[in-house]
């Protein structure tokens, strides 16, 4: 097994339901754990904290958790495992003042041993106007931002969250998104989130793992997962792709900016806080792609693009197909009608351009 990022293989049975997968994940940034409910992310959350007995082997950048090596009985205990746990429900401490909430785990931790000083932490959440507050008097995405400071203080190597947002309203969601960014951008240590909400997964996750009945179906970047063509993401009616790409022009006369990415470039809309230089993420959807075997600029859309067709693949129906085509290394997906592969004759290693109706900054 590698010394870096994490290991981890896990065989267990909890009623009628087994677990059985095999993980190489990345030593940091966010890994999501996407899929319906019921298919074993919360119990593969649970092997990895020690709070499910389970046959197996972990390490963490090195680190032995559970295998031959670890202890008696194959596995440390969960209050050897350095790691925080964020459940749905933030359980804060209700007499206690944020700040005193905050600091509960943080004097636990000898001084030596911090990782994550108690101003990272407040900065990173956006904490500094409710170090005061109680509990009560806080919103469900305050309280949830201050229970994710809690859990960096006692400066784990590891963090799992358990379906964070899923309590919280649209706005309140929308709210703490930022922050979670702020965490995957600038944590050294690995993250892994519980989502089965696609628009979480498409603006928060690095790394990302799909499960369905206890297994692992696929594991991988998110940008290659979500452009693969026999996976959930590739059937869904909002199927598409995620691109890094960093802002380089503005053109104010016509409210559009320029945006780059590995494959080439894209236009979209110049909103007041795109800023030239900024990275940004991007959703190009499989259904706002069509195709043509030559380059048309005589008419409205604007962003077009040569590609080579690298798969054509059946859709959800079949009267649909889906085509997976690279621009440069850069897949994209284009969901077309069968009639219209049939009669442009798509195939593999054919060039073809992408006229691309719709772009959409991921937030």
């Amino acid at each position: 097994m590698a010394a870096t990022g994490i290991q981890a293989r896990f065989a267990c049975k909890v009623g009628e339901f087994a677990l059985d997968v095999d993980l190489d994940l990345p030593g940091s940034g966010l890994t999501a754990l996407f899929g319906h409910s019921g298919c074993g992310k919360t119990t593969l959350l649970r092997c990895m904290a020690g709070l499910q007995t389970a046959k197996g082997i972990m390490r963490v950048n090195g680190d032995e958790w559970q295998g031959e090596q670890a202890g008696r009985g194959g596995g440390r205990p969960v209050h050897q495992r350095p790691l925080a746990y964020v459940f749905q429900e933030t359980s804060l401490f209700p007499h206690l003042s944020v700040k005193r909430n905050l600091m509960y785990g943080y004097r636990r931790v000898p001084q030596s041993e911090r990782q994550i000083s108690f101003d990272q932490a407040v900065e990173w959440l956006g904490l500094s106007q409710l170090l005061t507050r109680m509990p009560a008097k806080l919103s469900g995405g305050e309280r949830q931002r201050v229970a994710i400071a809690r859990a960096l203080l006692t400066s784990p190597r590891l963090l799992l969250m358990d379906e964070p947002l899923s309590a919280l309203d649209r706005n309140s969601k929308q709210n703490i998104m930022p922050y979670l960014e702020a965490l995957r951008d600038n944590l050294a240590i690995p993250m892994l989130y519980v989502s089965h909400s696609t628009a979480e997964v498409a603006r928060l996750a690095d790394h990302i793992v799909m499960m369905d009945k206890g297994r692992v179906v696929a594991q991988g970047p998110l940008q290659e997962i979500m452009a693969r063509t026999d996976q959930p993401f590739g059937r869904e009616d909002d199927a598409g792709v995620i691109l890094e790409a960093r802002i380089s022009q503005r053109d104010d006369l016509w409210h559009l900016c320029r945006a780059d990415f590995a494959g080439g470039q894209l236009w979209l809309r110049a909103d007041d806080h795109l800023l030239t230089g900024q990275n940004v993420r991007l959703q190009v959807l499989a259904k706002d792609i069509s195709l043509a075997t030559s380059q048309h600029t005589d008419q409205s859309i604007q962003n077009l693009l040569l590609a080579t067709v690298d798969e054509v693949a059946p859709d959800t129906s079949p009267g649909t197909s889906m085509v997976r085509l690279l621009a440069g290394r850069t897949p994209f997906l284009s969901r077309l009608t069968t009639r219209s592969v049939h009669t442009l004759a798509i195939e593999p290693g054919q060039q073809m351009w992408m006229q691309i109706k719709s772009v959409a900054i991921v937030d």
